[in-house]
């Protein structure tokens, strides 16, 4: 198999060279390295809402008993560990009730006691990287644009995030698929940001320009410099939809999943609680934070650029991108100077 076929990443707990198995892999490769250039109007037809709808109906809501022999097989092959899960397994008949399964994260998924300590919004595999040409980790424009991103109508936060850091987090389709929340503050924006359904295969990351601000998203603005804040500064914290995800189910829990209801300006989360599930499939949440403000784990950056690891980011964007399997709730940075003078006092 040609390098440029595989993809690796690195398995956080144990340091080791994993290959991911990318579901639907060729079929991706071929939406987006023929059809998008032979047929563009097919090919914006397949990212549109409705074909991602149809295909997530077809994949993820028929019973396991129509997919295959045996249900725990299934659950097995994609990696569920059933002794995290709440309830009991056999509720788990459908592979979108798999996708979307509660754990025990409490027990299962320890955070940091840390009040600095910025934690992963997901189950995923991470890249970092920045926005200012100065930084050892600056990345221009691959991901995505900045503006268009956090959406050009709201100024304020395009210049609030210019030139800081970032992180994004892959979201694979065995992945325990709720988002929490990577740091605690004030809720003080919260809007949806309209667009397509690009795939979060690395293929097709690396085949598109800037595709994760072309997509659908959700954007919560966190002000951390309040009393019982992160203290890191503004946090834009970005659900993104892709291929096969319908949407994105706002249900912010303060304790466990007790109370679910969406977050909204004035609202003050909890850090490492959860915040979002989203329907089945690959997904990515994208954390901007405020320049000067974080300090991502040195594991993290050091795995970033490991030369022996083959990575399609590397390929695709001429210079090592590697990423680092990581867990919901687990560390992945600290703010970088003591919290500043709280903003407002929370009530």
């Amino acid at each position: 198999m040609s390098s440029s076929m595989v993809h690796q990443y690195i398995d956080r707990e144990t340091s080791l060279v994993r290959t991911e198995h990318l579901f639907g892999d060729g079929l991706i490769r071929f939406f987006y390295d023929e059809t998008r250039e032979r047929t563009p109007a097919l090919f914006r037809a397949l990212t549109s809402a409705r074909m991602s709808r149809l295909l997530a109906y077809l994949h993820y809501d028929r019973r396991l008993a129509e997919l295959l022999p045996v249900g725990r097989r299934f659950l097995s092959q994609v990696g569920v560990d059933l002794a995290e899960c709440l309830g009991h397994p056999d509720e788990l008949d459908t592979p979108q009730k798999v996708f979307e399964r509660r754990i025990r994260f409490w027990d299962c998924r320890p955070m940091s006691t840390d009040p600095g300590a910025v934690v992963s919004p997901a189950d995923s595999r991470v890249l970092l990287g920045s926005l200012a040409e100065t930084s050892l980790l600056f990345l221009k424009e691959k991901f995505f644009d900045l503006a268009e991103l956090v959406d050009r109508s709201r100024p304020v936060w395009v210049s609030a995030f210019a030139g800081g850091d970032w992180a994004i987090f892959r979201l694979t389709p065995d992945k325990y698929h709720y988002s929490h929340t990577p740091v605690a503050g004030v809720v003080r924006d919260f809007y949806t940001v309209d667009g397509l359904y690009h795939s979060c295969n690395p293929c097709a990351v690396v085949a598109m320009a800037t595709p994760y601000s072309k997509n659908k998203r959700t954007v919560t603005i966190i002000d951390t410099d309040v009393e019982g804040g992160t203290g890191v500064g503004l946090v834009a914290m970005i659900e993104v939809v892709a291929l096969m995800i319908g949407e994105v189910v706002q249900c912010y829990s303060p304790h466990r999943y007790d109370l679910p209801r969406p977050a909204r300006p004035g609202m003050f989360l909890r850090k490492g609680q959860p915040k979002s599930r989203y329907r089945p499939g690959s997904s990515t949440d994208v954390l901007l934070f405020q320049p000067g403000r974080v300090a991502f784990a040195e594991d993290l950056t050091r795995n970033l650029h490991r030369q022996d690891v083959a990575s399609r980011f590397s390929a695709g964007f001429s210079r090592s991108l590697v990423e680092t399997d990581v867990k919901v709730r687990s560390d992945i940075g600290r703010a970088r100077r003591p919290p500043c003078t709280p903003r407002e006092t929370r009530s």
